[in-house]
């Protein structure tokens, strides 16, 4: 696989020309924005910017987004300019999430070990008020509110499920383990999100399981990568069924004034 010239497609594909459900995509000198039509949460997605104008742009951002009252995140890769954006971002009042590796498997030499038959305890889910399963798997996983999550995912499963497959494996009829894979139209690229496996299920062929059946479908309905954006802990499994490194991403998220200051009256 050539990296730098699959890294030069997902640059386009996913993040310059990117369309997301419920967002609107909006392009500005340096930057393409996702804001969100459904919540508060929007993002930049891309950001190629000139060091000296780099601190003017970020200070338009922040005013762009606190007049909507989003928090937003602006999601940073290792090559984008200019090198120092990271720490502009933080002086600006970023704050950042852990550095993720992004992996990259060509469908076109997908590994022997995935493509066996997919077990009966993993069940595509359908049925919007089905999300509570794997709401109950993310929330044993990483405590914290996933409601804006499962609503977002449900108003995708009713207006455009084509866009998404969520899945979940069964211990029984205990749900044990969960995530999704996006296709985004005009897209090249498919892409793994919210894989999570309850702590005493690890080890047990569970998440593998979950793995096989979105690479199988990615297969199927003719895509030529499929991407994950792998924590610490995920970076070994996918890396043993071919993945490779196509580079480091960091989120960076800022708040409005508003929230910030603890909200206002």
């Amino acid at each position: 696989m050539d990296i730098p010239e699959v890294l030069r497609l997902y640059d386009r594909d996913e993040r310059r020309e990117t369309e997301e459900l419920g967002m609107r995509r909006e392009e500005a000198p340096g930057v393409v924005r996702l804001v969100d039509l459904r919540g508060a949460s929007s993002a930049v997605i891309y950001a190629q910017l000139d060091a000296a104008k780099a601190d003017a742009v970020i200070r338009r951002e922040i005013a762009y987004f606190d007049a909507l009252g989003h928090t937003f995140e602006w999601k940073l890769y290792d090559h984008d300019l200019p090198a120092d954006l990271s720490r502009r971002l933080l002086d600006h009042g970023f704050t950042a999430d852990e550095r993720e590796a992004i992996m990259v498997l060509d469908l076109g030499e997908p590994p022997p070990a995935l493509l066996g038959p997919v077990p009966a305890a993993v069940r595509r889910i359908t049925a919007p008020e089905d999300l509570r399963d794997v709401t109950q798997v993310r929330e044993a996983v990483w405590p914290g509110e996933h409601l804006e999550l499962e609503g977002r995912l449900g108003h995708m499963l009713r207006t455009d499920p084509q866009r998404l497959s969520v899945y979940a494996v069964y211990d029984g009829d205990e749900p044990v383990c969960a995530g999704r894979i996006h296709f985004p139209r005009r897209s090249s690229f498919a892409s793994l999100w919210g894989g999570a496996t309850l702590p005493g299920s690890r080890e047990r062929g569970f998440y593998t399981a979950l793995l096989a059946v979105r690479v199988q479908e990615a297969i199927a309905r003719r895509m030529r990568y499929l991407t994950i954006d792998a924590s610490a802990m995920s970076r070994p499994i996918v890396e043993k069924h071919g993945f490779q490194l196509l580079t480091w991403a960091q989120a960076h998220l800022h708040k409005p004034a508003a929230a910030t200051r603890g909200g206002s009256d």
